[in-house]
């Protein structure tokens, strides 16, 4: 009776396809699940031809498939891999096919040292694109330097390296430890600002002369407050040098980059600033022995000079005698050359006598007189030739200007008549009855007024007018 009557209650509730079944759950984890954030370790990652990421992400007790889909997986900057740790963000589905859980991503993102490795490589690029580690750029270090600023952690590793090695190699060097944190969200920040005191050079820091910033080694993690963009700008704007000395020898920083100088450790950065003493005890003896050397040297030379002073040094009254004969031979040439002198400019005077009289002006005004009535004689014969030669020219002209003159035509018996504008008429077609005409004469002129024109008739002129 039980069997059957379970039997009657499974008859009596909706029966679901696998499907259906499915799907329900589909909808009830996406709307349970709208997105999540899942970090994990990759593995089995799949990228078929069609675009699509098929992967699963696990952790040390659980795994989950996962699926990203071209148009999301297009935007992710680093090309995932098996055992790589990301964190993920999508929505909790199922694949309804095989009924199996799993999360639809939206976004992933490199977890651990792949991600700060990234973000170091982009940074260093950037500010390499910017010429911050340019080496125009680096300040020399001072070769010996009086007070050294360090700036680090006053409870680490580092900081005793630094004092020792100082102490050690020249412990007449001054040192300052200007206490930062540097590891976690403030150091940065609390260096930076370190750096700013520091080169403000006030109070106990007013001789610092060079520093050193950096700490013991680490994981990248760790270290990574060295790879701070503001601190890196920082550094290249400080005006006093400064050595960074990160981590171990394999570890390099943005802060290593930016620096003056790079030191493999910290222990290496004191080194670098730090002369050894012992070299500067066997330079200070082998400079002593030299001068200690010169010095003798030197002495031997003025013994020498002053002996040979001594030599040359002579009584005094023998001194004023050659002094007083050499005065006298003084004189005597002086005397001498006022002679010669005096005779050469006697000579000089007779010979200017002897040429002004060579050269008097009377002569040569008589000789000027002379050339002067010569030449007015010439001129006035010249003047009488000219002129009469002008004279026959000129009546030359006006026999042959008399000769072709109209003037004497007319007076032979002959006119000129003209028109009214003043043309000479020459034909009796130029003018017609009632024109005004104009005739020259030898001796004035006839105004007329034509009558009639016709043209010529024959006549004789064989035969010439009275």
């Amino acid at each position: 009776m039980t069997a059957m009557a379970d039997q009657g209650n499974m008859n009596s509730e909706p029966v679901l396809s696998v499907s259906d079944l499915n799907r329900e759950a589909r909808y009830l984890l996406e709307d349970n699940f709208p997105s999540v954030l899942v970090e994990g370790e990759i593995s089995n990652i799949a990228m078929p031809a069609s675009g699509h990421w098929y992967l699963t992400l696990k952790d040390n007790s659980a795994q989950i498939r996962c699926a990203m889909f071209r148009n999301r997986n297009m935007r992710v900057r680093f090309r995932p891999g098996d055992g790589m740790q990301v964190l993920v963000k999508g929505k909790v589905s199922l694949y309804e096919g095989r009924g199996d859980f799993q999360l639809i991503l939206e976004q992933m993102e490199e977890r651990g040292d792949g991600a700060l490795l990234r973000a170091f490589e982009q940074l260093k690029e950037k500010l390499f694109r910017e010429g911050l580690f340019d080496e125009t750029l680096k300040k020399p270090l001072p070769d010996l330097p009086r007070h050294i600023g360090v700036i680090t952690s006053p409870t680490g590793a580092a900081v005793k390296d630094i004092i020792s090695t100082l102490k050690r190699r020249f412990p007449d060097i001054n040192v300052t430890v200007i206490p930062v944190s540097v590891q976690g969200k403030t150091a940065a920040t609390e260096m930076i600002k370190a750096i700013t005191l520091a080169n403000k050079k006030q109070g106990c820091l007013a001789d610092l002369d060079v520093l050193i910033i950096g700490r013991g080694g680490g994981s990248l993690e760790d270290l990574w407050s060295f790879n701070n963009e503001d601190l890196a700008r920082c550094i290249g704007d400080s005006e006093l040098p400064i050595v960074s000395a990160v981590g171990h020898e394999v570890d390099f920083t943005i802060a290593d980059f930016v620096a003056d100088v790079r030191a493999a450790t910290p222990t290496a950065a004191a080194e670098i600033l730090s002369p050894d003493q012992e070299e500067f005890k066997l330079m200070f003896d082998a400079y002593s022995r030299q001068l200690a050397a010169s010095i003798l040297d030197t002495v031997k030379q003025k013994r020498q000079t002053l002996l040979w002073l001594r030599k040359q040094l002579k009584h005094p009254g023998r001194k004023l005698q050659e002094q007083s004969q050499r005065l006298d031979e003084t004189e005597a040439r002086l005397r001498r050359a006022f002679k010669n002198n005096l005779n050469g400019m006697k000579h000089n005077l007779s010979q200017l006598h002897f040429s002004i009289r060579s050269h008097s002006p009377q002569r040569l005004v008589k000789e000027y007189r002379l050339q002067n009535t010569h030449l007015a004689d010439l001129l006035g014969k010249a003047v009488q030739q000219f002129l009469y030669y002008k004279k026959s020219k000129l009546a030359e002209h006006i026999h042959a200007l008399n000769t072709i003159s109209p003037l004497n035509t007319l007076s032979r018996g002959y006119s000129i008549t003209y028109t009214e504008e003043n043309h000479v008429l020459s034909s009796y077609q130029s003018v017609k009855a009632g024109d005004t005409i104009r005739t020259r004469l030898f001796n004035g002129e006839i105004t007329s007024t034509v009558k009639n024109t016709e043209a010529p008739k024959q006549a004789d002129f064989s035969e010439s007018d009275d």
